[in-house]
């Protein structure tokens, strides 16, 4: 046995007794009017969140708020007109030069702002992180009060990479003073569908 199988064995037969998780019930947040809690939280964040009615007022939304000149990429088909599809075949280093990549979100959480993505929906993992701009489209159905609620309908999940990302990039660690789009995105939209 290696040193390294040894080390494990020990860890693996000193481990603590299993316990049962805390109740989190007093936790639990009413759940009204979960779309409008999100859209206030996410534009207090600096993103931008909307209601829409079809994938069509998305597709108008982005054309009149972003430059569709550049490039454009997306996973849904439903946005083939006005985009790219993003493989998850392609050279991930030819996606350097994305100005927005419209993904769909997994969930959203009122409380936060954040979108849960998993690298099913985001096509390639980098892709939510090295865009200029971030849309991502979350059905109403599928936002939840807490962090709670998300953890515990992701707990089942299968997925091998997944992030809640929460609103743009940002920073104020250099002094005080904030700067978007220091390791992401400088802008993140989220459209919400019914």
């Amino acid at each position: 046995m290696s040193s390294r199988d040894s080390i494990l064995a020990a860890v693996l037969k000193n481990q603590p007794p299993i316990s049962a998780l805390p109740d989190i019930s007093m936790f639990k947040v009413p759940e009204s009017d979960l779309r409008g809690k999100y859209i206030d939280m996410f534009n207090e964040i600096g993103g931008f969140a909307y209601a829409v009615e079809s994938m069509d007022d998305i597709k108008s939304r982005i054309k009149a708020g972003f430059d569709t000149e550049k490039r454009v990429i997306s996973t849904l088909p439903a946005l083939s007109d006005i985009s790219e599809f993003c493989s998850s075949s392609v050279d991930p280093h030819s996606f350097e030069d994305v100005e927005l990549a419209i993904i769909e979100g997994r969930l959203a959480v009122a409380e936060n702002g954040a979108v849960w993505l998993t690298e099913e929906v985001m096509g390639q993992r980098i892709i939510p992180y090295i865009s200029q701009h971030l849309a991502v489209i979350v059905r109403e159905s599928d936002i939840v009060s807490t962090m709670h609620d998300a953890y515990a309908r992701i707990a089942s999940e299968d997925y091998g990479f997944g992030g809640f990302i929460g609103g743009p990039s940002k920073t104020a660690d250099i002094e005080q003073a904030l700067v978007l789009g220091a390791h992401g995105p400088l802008s993140m939209t989220v459209y919400i569908i019914k």
